[in-house]
């Protein structure tokens, strides 16, 4: 097992944060060593057809572009839409080589589709100062991916999570508080604070009538010695 794990690593891997059907998620590309220890200059990721588009973030080391791509015929979307074209590849060339000593990562925000289950591949070609390693191999139906040379990268959807709204890494709004409750709790404080002012100017009330009475009886007791 150990002796399989240096070629592992040695891949260009998908890494998603979340996998759930429908929902956003951000995929995050490692960099392996160069091409045969050759300096890597440009990472072309080509994204599957279930995807119409891919948000690339940015890296400091790199540059980026999308390729888009003319469909065979209109796509109507979810929300209504319809779309011509599509993002069919990520490039980004790097702004110096990177070092085949150094690894590198770049992140890509995908919206999944609603297809639990469903394998998506990322053939990816990673080019050189020297030469190109092409990751496109994609396993036959029982094939262990291990096997391959230079497996694409890939990512598994999963069940989608329920009660999710599938916005979480594009910053959703909050559904909006119950102002129904909200106005009750707020209600609920004012009346008990009347009811303490209430109580407090009433004893003040009290309290002073009987100082005043006090006052007046004395005042009656002295005039009545003269």
């Amino acid at each position: 097992m150990l002796a399989g794990l240096p070629a592992a690593s040695a891949h260009v891997e998908a890494t998603p944060d979340k996998t759930a059907a429908n929902s956003y998620a951000l995929l995050t590309f490692g960099i392996p060593h160069g091409c045969d220890k050759s300096g890597t200059t440009k990472m072309t990721i080509t994204l599957p057809a279930e995807l119409n588009d891919a948000q690339p973030t940015v890296n400091p080391n790199w540059t980026v572009q999308k390729v888009t791509e003319q469909l065979p015929e209109p796509k109507k979307l979810d929300n209504g839409t319809t779309i011509t074209k599509r993002t069919s590849q990520i490039v980004y060339t790097a702004k110096a080589p990177l070092d085949p000593e150094l690894r590198d990562a770049l992140v890509l925000s995908v919206k999944l589709p609603d297809t639990a289950g469903k394998t998506l591949y990322f053939p990816t070609l990673q080019t050189c100062e020297q030469g190109q390693t092409d990751w496109s191999q994609i396993p036959q139906e029982g094939q262990d991916e291990e096997s391959l040379k230079a497996p694409a990268p890939s990512v598994t959807v999963t069940a989608a999570v329920a009660g999710a709204d599938g916005h979480g890494a594009h910053g959703a709004v909050e559904p909006a508080a119950d102002t129904t409750q909200v106005a009750s709790v707020d209600d609920g404080g004012a009346g008990a604070r009347s009811w303490a002012g209430l109580a407090a100017g009433l004893a003040g009330l009290v309290l002073g009538g009987a100082a005043f009475l006090r006052s007046r009886a004395k005042n009656g007791s002295g005039t009545a010695t003269r």
